[in-house]
């Protein structure tokens, strides 16, 4: 594996994760069965993936020398840029029932000023120059301008890095509508967020395989080289500009918690690209590291050893074709 991965999360967070007992009734008592707290935000969480899987990677992100959140990163042994902020970082809550459904309570974050955006854009183009990867992910605090992800992959063209970005809402309809320019190079929505890009329901997207093709190619002609479209249960798509297009189902899994799974898919994606895998592996080892996180509770990333690439069924084509499986790399389909 070679190759670094640069990673900005902007509105950083702690991930407190709360394991209910039960179904939770509104004005009661509840006596956890157990909670759990991780250094999060989605650029966090797809550092953390990369490098337990001994990646080359740093996590850019505002926050003080003496947060939580950045005593929590350096004892994992994370690789740390960051820009010093008043404000603590903000708690995200998680609230997972007995069948591994969960509902998320995610404060703001505090608003960033135009200084520190300049330095948070300063220190990712240092680090950018020296990258294989820059991952814009997560959502942006309060008063960003919602184009500013827009406005760092147009500042970044000129280091030559290829840019992967993770976002919904405002700054992801911002993104596309700045144009080609802005158009990252990998763009890795889920259903939900493929819909809002399309002016579909989910369900239109999710039950309807033309129309989520359709929505996807939009995105290629809009500019984006590959999408790695993140379905859930029902595992993932990858398309690229040139017409490619392959499925992949999620191996069956016990889910624990569902709370950084689509992060750990793009941190597996990025890994395998990193090791020279064609599209179909990518695809693969996405796929693998989703399924792998989903089984652990709360936040945490898998190791390596935790995810299983050969459970994962690869087709070339959309979900719902019959086309024959994509061989794993080095094996036969027996």
């Amino acid at each position: 594996m070679t190759g670094r991965v640069v990673t900005l999360t902007a509105n950083p967070s702690l991930d407190r994760t709360l394991d209910l007992p039960g179904p939770l009734v509104a004005g009661g008592i509840v006596r956890l069965a157990g909670s759990a707290t991780e250094p999060g935000g989605k650029g966090v969480n797809v550092a953390r993936a990369v490098a337990a899987a001994g990646g080359d990677v740093v996590s850019v992100l505002p926050a003080a020398a003496s947060d939580p959140i950045v005593t929590a990163l350096r004892a994992l042994g994370l690789e740390l840029a960051t820009v010093p902020v008043q404000s603590p970082v903000r708690t995200n809550y998680t609230l997972v029932d007995a069948v591994g459904t969960t509902t998320k309570l995610n404060e703001p974050g505090a608003a960033l000023s135009d200084a520190t955006r300049a330095a948070l854009t300063g220190v990712l183009h240092g680090h950018a120059a020296a990258a294989q990867w820059v991952v814009l992910s997560g959502s942006l605090p309060p008063s960003t301008p919602v184009d500013w992800y827009a406005q760092l992959v147009v500042s970044l063209r000129d280091t030559g890095v290829r840019v992967a970005v993770d976002t919904s809402e405002a700054p992801l309809l911002a993104l596309l509508a700045a144009g080609p320019e802005a158009a990252p190079h990998l763009l890795k929505p889920n259903a939900e967020e493929l819909a809002q890009l399309a002016a579909l329901s989910e369900e239109e997207v999710l039950r309807d395989p033309a129309a989520m093709l359709a929505a996807v190619r939009n995105l290629h002609e809009r500019g984006v080289d590959e999408v790695l479209l993140t379905l859930g249960g029902d595992g993932a798509l990858l398309s690229r500009a040139d017409g490619g297009v392959w499925s992949a189902m999620s191996p069956p899994i016990t889910v624990r918690s569902t709370v950084g799974a689509g992060d750990c898919s793009l941190a597996g994606y990025l890994l395998a690209d990193l090791a020279g895998a064609p599209p179909a592996e990518r695809l693969r080892t996405a796929v693998a590291y989703g399924a792998a996180s989903a089984s652990l509770p709360g936040s945490a990333v898998p190791t390596p050893a935790q995810v299983d690439v050969a459970a994962v069924r690869v087709t070339a084509g959309p979900p719902g074709t019959s086309s024959a499986p994509v061989p794993a790399a080095g094996r036969d389909v027996r």
